[in-house]
């Protein structure tokens, strides 16, 4: 068979390690461990993505010392975690991955509620904005002692059968605090200068080096550019990731960004591949193997970036926790079959962030390999899907796989349901993708799919299946405010689907995730698009100035109201300061604790702690909520020997809840 992929799919080798292709799986906090231990679920997740065919696994952030504080992370600062972490290392390598372990320090990202009350470390005693705590500035004896600590960390990976180590030497975390002179203030051999600056890192370096032997592959992760303002750029990162490839890196890992960094670097709101300059920046600098990161999720981007040597591996993290067969799929042609990471950040950053295990939008199964099993069900049976939307694909698909005769009815023309008003949103339309992924997968798995029909009782009498999953959505909720029936008034959800068009001066009632986003989509109206900018940069049409200025404006009015303390309330904490600097970027106005009383034709009188007052508007956006729309549930019970309702037919809910009730569903039946 030929392979698709050519370039993403040769092997290479690091430092005695051959890998079968380009594919990396890099390190992320899954909060699977249990007191820095090995857990099934950690071993059965891994283990999964080995079975798909990446090259190398890369696990972490492991702690070298008991200054981090993350009891469900895997530590390494001891011997009595070595059992644990081999039987992670063999079971990894026995379905044909190679597999390394991340070093990890965190500094001034650690907690002290975390690490008994006691101050995190760092180069220089400057504040987190991250933690919101100041670190205590490390003396000479205290570094070297961290840097004794990365080189035993190492000797325990070594003896733990990992094929290789990383050191972090990233996102703000303490080399990179060492590295950066925002952070670091010292004025002995460690501080000032830039050569200076980089001896932490380089001597961490040496020391691992030393102590895992010249063949043991060290790998790094570096931070193209650090993003913050007076901080370091891919200028500095060149010259670091030289020096420590004279000290013994075997490949740079090369990543963007602190976590204190206003510049997002893994929401929806970042294009694919974006920072696969930053590896091209740093690969023109060494001589070793250049990983690119962030924010490529597919082959296609992934064979365009080896190809034309932007970078020579491709890190796809996120990737493979939507879909652990990406690599086998592209290498076997059926990379259309994929499902996307979408970037959405709801079941992988949003839920570390309220210390919850790991899941996936679009993987409900992601950290569950061997609890929610897919088999062939017992017996085939007729099912109807009523319901094209997140959920209802989601059991369609699932349903069909196990070897159900599915039949999908949605009333409207398209399916997608909710999706798709993502279309229209600047930062959102990566969300899209989930929908086609659904899509491609229905067709492939020959569901039979009947749009623009409406399911009643007489479809369902006529059919007579053996089971019923209803998955009819919901509608908009209409608040009971004076005039919302005036002619000006329109629903958030007819604006993000193209049927409606707004007036020049809008008022959203509503400041959840809907009227934002929908405040996104209006107040970048007439904004330059990418397109034009390009053209009109190339040929310097326009001052920066003047680009800026049509770039940040566009030609509307946009307010939002809502009538609690915060907007955005029901977005994760990883896209929501996005969303609320594009909404900042583009003038939208937010006026919170402030009650709609009334509409007219001419705009919305509103109830503020100072009073009465009154916001013109020639459109008025409704974006109240929504209720659910489950009739049809009631009226098959007793007619259909099986019914499932699920997602916002059951009640309203995000899409990571909705296709988790789709698959779970499609596995009951």
């Amino acid at each position: 068979m030929q392979v698709q992929f050519p370039h993403l799919f040769s092997p290479i080798t690091v430092n005695h390690m051959e890998l079968k292709n380009r594919i990396v799986m890099t390190a992320m906090h899954l909060g699977y461990a249990r007191a820095g231990e090995v857990t099934d679920s950690l071993l059965h997740f891994y283990v999964r993505r080995a079975e798909g065919d990446v090259a190398l696994i890369i696990v972490g952030g492991c702690p070298i010392d008991d200054y981090a504080g993350m009891g469900d992370m895997l530590s390494i600062h001891e011997d009595r975690y070595i059992p644990g972490l081999r039987r992670l290392t063999h079971a990894v390598r026995e379905k044909g991955a190679k597999i390394a372990a991340q070093l990890y320090q965190p500094g001034r990202y650690a907690h002290s509620s975390m690490i008994g009350g006691r101050k995190p470390l760092s180069a220089s005693s400057v504040r987190s904005t991250l933690t919101g705590e100041t670190p205590r500035a490390m003396d000479l004896e205290e570094i070297w002692e961290v840097q004794e600590k990365f080189a035993r960390a190492a000797l325990r990976a070594k003896e733990s059968d990992f094929d290789a180590i990383e050191i972090l030497g990233s996102a703000g975390y303490l080399i990179s605090q060492f590295l950066s002179p925002l952070t670091n203030r010292r004025e002995d051999q460690y501080g000032g200068s830039l050569e200076n600056r980089m001896r932490f890192g380089r001597e961490v370096v040496e020391k691992v080096r030393k102590a895992a032997g010249p063949n043991y592959p060290v790998l790094m992760r570096i931070a193209g550019h650090d993003f913050m303002k007076g901080g370091n750029t891919n200028h500095e990162a060149r010259i670091f990731a030289a020096e420590l490839e004279k000290t013994g890196v075997d490949l740079f890992n090369v990543t963007g960004g602190w976590h204190e960094t206003r510049v997002p670097q893994l929401s929806t709101f970042v294009p694919r591949g974006a920072y696969s300059y930053l590896a091209r920046g740093v690969k023109s600098a060494v001589h070793v193997p250049v990983l690119a990161s962030n924010r490529i999720n597919d082959p296609h981007i992934a064979e365009e970036l080896i190809l034309q040597g932007e970078a020579d591996l491709v890190a796809m993290a996120r990737g493979l926790l939507a879909d652990p067969d990406l690599p086998r799929k592209s290498r076997e042609g059926r990379s259309r079959l994929l499902t996307h990471c979408v970037a959405c950040n709801q079941g992988c950053f949003d839920s570390i962030f309220q210390f919850r295990p790991v899941t996936c939008l679009v993987n409900p199964s992601a950290g569950k390999e061997r609890e929610v099993v897919s088999t062939p069900a017992p017996e085939a049976k007729n099912v109807l899907v009523i319901g094209g939307g997140p959920a209802g694909m989601k059991a369609a698909v699932m349903a069909a796989g196990r070897g159900h005769r599915v039949l999908l009815v949605e009333k409207e023309h398209r399916l997608g349901g909710q999706l798709l008003l993502n279309e229209r949103i600047p930062g959102r339309q990566e969300m899209v993708t989930a929908a086609m992924d659904l899509i491609r997968q229905l067709r492939d798995l020959d569901v039979r799919i009947l749009l623009g029909r409406e399911a009643d009782l007489s479809l369902v009498e006529k059919m007579a299946p053996d089971a019923v999953v209803v998955a009819t959505g919901a509608k908009p909720a209409l608040p009971e405010i004076p005039g919302v029936d005036s002619r000006n008034v329109v629903l958030a959800w007819e604006l993000l689907a193209g049927k409606i068009r707004a007036g020049d001066r809008v008022v959203i009632v509503g400041g959840n995730a809907v009227g934002l986003e929908t405040a996104l989509y209006l107040a970048n109206q007439g904004t330059l698009s990418p397109e034009v900018l390009h053209f009109l940069m190339i040929h310097r049409a326009e001052p920066a100035e003047a680009l800026t200025q049509l770039l940040d404006r566009g030609h509307r009015t946009v307010t939002v109201l809502e009538m609690t303390r915060k907007v955005g309330q029901d977005i994760g904490a990883s896209t929501r300061w996005t969303v609320m600097a594009e909404l900042k970027r583009l003038g939208v106005t937010i006026m919170v604790d402030t009650k709609a009383v009334g509409i007219s034709e001419k705009g919305v009188e509103v109830e503020r702690k100072r009073g009465r007052d009154f916001v013109p508007a020639g459109t008025v956006v409704l974006a109240t909520g929504s209720t659910a729309q489950n009739d049809l549930s009631r009226k098959l019970e007793g007619l259909v020997p099986e019914v499932h309702t699920i997602g916002d037919a059951r009640e309203p809910r995000n899409a990571l809840e909705a296709i988790r009730e789709g698959f779970l569903a499609g596995l009951k039946i």
